[in-house]
């Protein structure tokens, strides 16, 4: 899951043109947490797995790469 996982925020982020910087501001974290998470060190809490869906429009699911949608 997490090797699915840091791959795809990272990918989701670009295609949404935001700086890992930006992104943290959208979820309200550290952009050093992003940073964790696109390097596989650590992944997002439910509640802020839930705002970066809805922030970037994309599911829960595809992220943890459980879906390929």
């Amino acid at each position: 899951m997490i090797n699915s996982f840091y791959k795809r925020i990272r990918e989701v982020r670009l295609d949404n043109n935001l700086s890992q910087l930006q992104l943290a501001a959208l979820c309200n974290v550290q952009q050093s947490c992003v940073s964790k998470w696109e390097r596989g060190s650590t992944l997002p809490d439910a509640e802020t797995l839930c705002v970066i869906c809805k922030k970037l429009n994309v599911t829960a699911d595809y992220l943890l790469g459980l879906s390929d949608i």
